[in-house]
C-alpha cells in the first residue's frame, strides 16, 4: 500500500529532494532540466512512496494566470512523474489527484502544461481551447505552440471560466508554460 506525504519545499529534507529530482530525471528520460526543477520547487509537494522509496511526485506552485484579462490565483502542477518501472500502477494518478485537491483547497484555478492530456482529463482537468500568451513586462506575446497542451481545473471561483478565452501566464526562466 503506497503512502502519500504532503510537504513544502522548505520542509523537505535535502535527501528527499534529491530522491525526487532523481525520479523526475528518470521519468523524463533525461529531459527534466534545472529550470523544470526550479519550477517544481517553492510550493507543496505530493510524494508517493512504497516501502520507503519515492515512486511518484507532483508539485503545486502558485502562479498568476489571466483569463481574458482577469487574474486568477492559480495552483500550477509541475514535476509530475512516476518511476519508470512503476508506471501504469496508479501512483502518478494518486499523486496528481492529491495535487488537484491541494489546488482546490488553496487556489481559484488549476493549470498545467503537458504532452499527455488524456492522463489528466480522467482526473477532471480540461483542455484549454483559447489562445495562450505569455506576459513579459508590459508586452503580451502569443504562444501558439502551447495551445494544445494547456489544461485547467475549474471549480468554485473559476467554475464558469470560458475555455475559449485568451489565457496568459507570466514569463519565467525555461518553459513559460
Amino acid at each position: 500500500m503506497p503512502d502519500t506525504r504532503l510537504l513544502t519545499t522548505a520542509e523537505a529534507p535535502p535527501s528527499l529532494l534529491a530522491e525526487i529530482r532523481g525520479l523526475l530525471d528518470r521519468a523524463f528520460d533525461g529531459g527534466f532540466s534545472d529550470d523544470d526543477w526550479e519550477h517544481a520547487c517553492g510550493g507543496r509537494h505530493v510524494v508517493v512512496t512504497e516501502g520507503g522509496v519515492v515512486v511518484a511526485h507532483a508539485a503545486v506552485v502558485a502562479r498568476a494566470l489571466h483569463v481574458g484579462g482577469h487574474p486568477f490565483r492559480t495552483g500550477y502542477l509541475e514535476g509530475v512523474g512516476t518511476e519508470p518501472g512503476r508506471q501504469r500502477a496508479g501512483f502518478g494518478s494518486l499523486a496528481s489527484a492529491r495535487a488537484g485537491d491541494l489546488v482546490r483547497e488553496g487556489f481559484e484555478l488549476g493549470a498545467l502544461s503537458t504532452g499527455r492530456p488524456a492522463f489528466y482529463e480522467h482526473l477532471g482537468w480540461e483542455r484549454w481551447h483559447g489562445p495562450t500568451f505569455v506576459r513579459r513586462g508590459d508586452a503580451t506575446v502569443r504562444t501558439p505552440e502551447e495551445d494544445d497542451g494547456v489544461l485547467v481545473l475549474r471549480f468554485g471561483p473559476s467554475a464558469n471560466v470560458d475555455l475559449t478565452a485568451p489565457l496568459s501566464c507570466e514569463a519565467r526562466a525555461g518553459d513559460d508554460w
